[in-house]
């Protein structure tokens, strides 16, 4: 036997194309055992299956369109320092894959504790078109001639035949938004009488509402980038990863890849993409609906991807904040640096097959680059105000790109207050004076513009409009900031449900990532808001701002706010007014007043320098005269997520699949089979 062996070793690469490769393989899987110190391993196999992990063949972890694009992909480490991974080979349903896998070594750019001569096989984009269950294997060689094989699994999914395909998809996410938020927003937007709502949020107006379970590949409570990309992939992802599946390497951009929704409908339909959101725009919702990256913080390999690959996504419209990212270096505020960019090499298997196999841009590490020139010259229209936005015309505009403030756009309060004129700055201005932003668009403006102009687009498209700071201001456990947000969202949803109703074939569906703060209506003040100011003027504390203030049950009665033409409140400070407690959060003073400045926002390049600086740090230094200490569950100065199913609501043709409880995932292929099947009205199965 291990004569054989070290006769088929010696094939080399040549038997990978050679009519004699089934042969070859299974000699490779015979010698597996032939020798009792044969001890080379597969410490990773990718996509990630139980089958390889447990040796159960349920659940199935990764699942695919017909013909949807990924990566397969395995760590070997030989048994001893003395060998090496020589050749392996990939097959599916036992049948070898013809195209030779790219082979590294780990001498560099691996993760601490992998062995130096530990190699990374990889194949880049195949794709399966026949559905059903399918298993795959690796077979890798080490320099002694022993062998090892390992096998996965991973399903491609079956779509039903009928109804007309669905032209156009709408995806509105509210980050961090659970089912409190909507609840808190209505009693603002609306009130109750007796106990009935006034009116409906527009999300209340979906005729369809399932439950959506969050969790990510490695962690019951999810991060934003997985939390995004299992919607529009239809696979887990590892927090902090978007596009990609976790991988043994240091670079952020050479994991295992999976074609998102909007990829995949780019190359077979010719659909557009459009991104629309209030954060800046490299963060981890956008970007996980175009983006490939291990790493939701590599801003400039992240924002140059979106136009560096917009032959594979089909990017039209792109809208938030993020101007930081696309000035040159040595711009005042810029953020481009190389720490943060890619550049893949042509004469390196592992990353050059990204390019050659993805059509995926090269990159560079350009921190010289002006990003904003570079949109313009490839046909964008550029708007950095809302001003600027307004004289744009979707009639005549093809492709959008809206940066409208350096990081994060200010949230909806703030820029509210500053088209009303409030000097709740710390300079004698508003907020977004003091942010240098007096001139930012609401969400619902981006939506309706971003909608006018991909309509334009002949094939449809998809696109996705995130409430960003719904999540960022519960993380802030700053409850009326992330209220207005919430009332902000709402507002584009209206916009959205408008252009489905007059647009036959639009798709809209209504969802969040994940909780945030875990977030409870606990009830009303017992105070007018006179008296709460009062009792917190004098150092109340825990015997004036719990005891005697936080009326609960029937005590809690219906608050009253009344909205303003704006649509907004005329003001969050009214008599009795809605309590929030919070769950999922650190040590914070609270008084239950609106808080008259945000907290610093770390990602903005002068949160240090005045007059942000004088802005509070964490919710612990805010409120801290005369309020009460809320002790937290967590450490650290923020709410974080919790692990809380989330709401989903859906509206037009393909709408009653989403109905029950379902993974994250099933809503990628509720909208795969909307897209391509044709609008089931009925609802699939769920894994």
């Amino acid at each position: 036997m291990g004569t054989r062996c070290n006769r088929v070793a010696a094939g080399g690469r040549a038997s990978i194309v050679s009519a004699a490769i089934a042969t070859a393989l299974a000699t490779l899987a015979a010698c597996l055992g032939a020798a009792a110190n044969a001890a080379p391993a597969v410490s990773r196999l990718t996509p990630p299956s139980e089958l390889f992990a447990s040796g159960s063949p349920d659940p199935i972890v990764a699942r695919f369109l017909p013909g949807q694009r990924f990566d397969l992909q395995a760590t070997i480490r030989p048994d001893e320092a003395a060998n090496t991974i020589v050749e392996a080979y990939f097959s599916i349903d036992g049948k070898p894959l013809p195209l030779p896998p790219a082979l590294r070594d780990c001498a560099s750019g691996c993760v601490s504790g992998m062995p130096a001569n530990a190699a990374i096989v990889t194949l880049r984009a195949i794709s399966v078109e026949r559905p059903g269950v399918h298993e795959f294997s690796v077979i890798a060689r080490q320099s002694d001639g022993q062998s090892v094989t390992a096998r996965g699994n991973f399903e491609v999914v079956a779509l039903a035949r009928g109804g007309r395909a669905v032209r156009n998809v709408i995806i509105l996410l509210g980050d961090g938004m659970g089912a409190a938020h909507r609840t808190a927003a209505r009693i603002m937007a609306s009130g109750y009488a007796q106990g009935k709502a006034r009116a409906p949020l527009a999300m209340d107006t979906f005729p369809v509402t399932g439950m959506v379970k969050t969790a990510s590949l490695n962690s019951i409570v999810t991060d934003s980038s997985p939390g995004m990309s299992s919607y529009v992939s239809g696979n887990k992802n590892s927090n902090n990863q978007e596009g990609v599946f976790p991988d043994d390497t240091v670079d952020a951009f050479d994991n295992p890849r999976i074609e998102y929704l909007s990829e995949y409908m780019h190359r077979t339909r010719g659909k557009a993409l459009g991104l629309v959101t209030t954060s800046d725009v490299f963060d981890a919702t956008p970007a996980a609906n175009a983006v490939h990256t291990a790493s939701r913080g590599a801003g400039t390999g992240i924002v140059d991807q979106y136009l560096d690959d917009r032959a594979l996504h089909g990017l039209k419209v792109l809208m938030g904040g993020g101007r930081k990212w696309f000035l040159p270096a040595g711009t005042s505020g810029t953020a481009r640096g190389n720490g943060t960019d890619y550049a893949f090499s042509a004469s390196d298997p592992h990353t050059g097959d990204i390019v050659r196999r993805w059509r995926a841009a090269p990159g560079a590490l350009d921190p010289g680059r002006d990003l904003i020139a570079d949109f313009r010259a490839a046909g964008f229209d550029y708007a950095a105000t809302k001003t600027d936005l307004d004289r744009i015309d979707a009639a005549k505009t093809g492709r959008l790109l809206g940066l409208f403030a350096l990081s994060n756009m200010n949230v909806a309060l703030d820029k509210i207050n500053g088209r009303r004129g409030v000097k709740d700055g710390v300079g004698g201005g508003s907020v977004v004076e003091d942010f240098g932003l007096p001139d930012q668009p609401m969400l619902d403006e981006m939506t309706e513009k971003a909608l006018a102009v991909l309509s334009r687009d002949r094939n449809g498209f998809v696109l996705m409009v995130e409430g960003a700071s719904i999540d960022k201001q519960s993380h802030a456990l700053d409850t009326e900031r992330w209220l207005l947000d919430t009332i902000e969202f709402d507002r584009a949803v209206r916009v959205a449900r408008a252009f489905a109703e007059r647009t036959p074939g639009t798709l809209v569906i209504i969802t969040a990532d994940h909780e945030c703060g875990g977030v409870a209506i606990v009830g009303a003040s017992l105070m007018t808001d006179a008296s709460l100011r009062d009792a917190g003027g004098k150092g109340g504390g825990t015997a004036a701002l719990r005891d005697k203030t936080v009326g609960i049950y029937e005590q809690a009665g219906f608050p009253r706010y009344t909205l303003a033409a704006d649509g907004y409140p005329v003001a969050t400070d009214v008599d009795n007014r809605m309590l929030i407690g919070y769950a999922a959060n650190a040590d914070r003073y609270e008084d239950w007043r609106t808080n008259v400045l945000p907290l610093q926002d770390e990602q903005q390049p002068f949160v240090k320098t005045a007059p942000l600086a004088r802005y509070p740090a964490s919710p612990v230094e805010r409120d801290k005269p005369g309020a009460f200490l809320v002790t937290g569950q967590v450490r650290g100065g923020s709410g974080v997520h919790t692990a809380t199913d989330i709401p989903l609501s859906a509206f037009g043709p393909g709408a009653l699949a989403f109905t029950g409880v379902m993974d994250n995932t099933d809503v990628f292929f509720r909208i795969g089979q909307a897209m391509i099947g044709g609008a089931i009205e009925r609802p699939p199965r769920s894994r």
